[in-house]
């Protein structure tokens, strides 16, 4: 996993992305804005990045007091533009997984989600089980029919009130929640679409259009 995070009106930077390269007992084999790799123990810190703790296959570093866990393996998320306050990021770049999907971790309402990149899907569309396990309340919308691969399905049509990805987070963002199990929440075009999306190779930018 590949995360950053910008400083806001102190004017100071913290690393820009720090990715979890690999694991050796209790130390982590970090790589810091592109640089060689470079082992930390728990406690030590180096570019601003400070090691929290290894577990298994990930780690968890602290990065200007916010904490993130990086996992071996994972699609590399970079985040940028200005703080996280108000708006939110202006900048977000995301780099596509082994099969060439974009798997990017996210919240909704404050709840943590999978996303899956989604340009072909006009909202941001989700399962029942889903929607219960972050207790939206999907049953006060709108019933509507949808269309499938499988053919129409029955829907709730419902207006979410926050759909963050690293640190860029939209308002109130219209989704839809269909009643088959999915295994991921699909980040469709309600939330894209307030982003100027470009694609180089294997990563994909997202700039902040409002």
């Amino acid at each position: 996993m590949l995360v950053g995070l910008w400083a806001g009106s102190t004017g100071f930077s913290y690393a820009q992305s720090v990715s979890l390269s690999g694991i050796s007992g209790s130390k982590a084999l970090v790589v810091i804005d592109g640089a060689a790799p470079r082992f930390l123990a728990a406690g030590q810190a180096h570019q601003g990045v400070r090691l929290v703790s290894v577990q298994g296959e990930s780690a968890v570093v602290e990065i200007g007091g916010q904490r993130q866990t990086l996992r071996l393996g994972e699609a590399p998320v970079s985040l940028g533009g200005g703080g996280a306050e108000a708006g939110g990021a202006q900048r977000v770049v995301l780099t596509a997984d082994g099969s060439g999907h974009f798997m990017p971790q996210g919240q909704i309402n404050g709840r943590a989600v999978q996303f899956m990149v989604d340009t072909g899907a006009t909202q941001i569309i989700m399962g029942e089980s889903e929607a219960k396990r972050i207790n939206l309340d999907y049953q006060r919308g709108q019933r509507v029919t949808v269309q499938t691969a499988n053919g129409t399905a029955p829907g709730y049509r419902v207006t979410l009130d926050s759909v963050r990805v690293g640190d860029a987070q939209v308002h109130a963002v219209a989704a839809i929640v269909l009643p088959q199990p999915m295994p991921f929440v699909l980040l469709g075009n309600s939330f894209l679409t307030r982003f100027q999306m470009q694609r180089n190779n294997d990563q994909l930018t997202l700039e902040r259009r409002y």
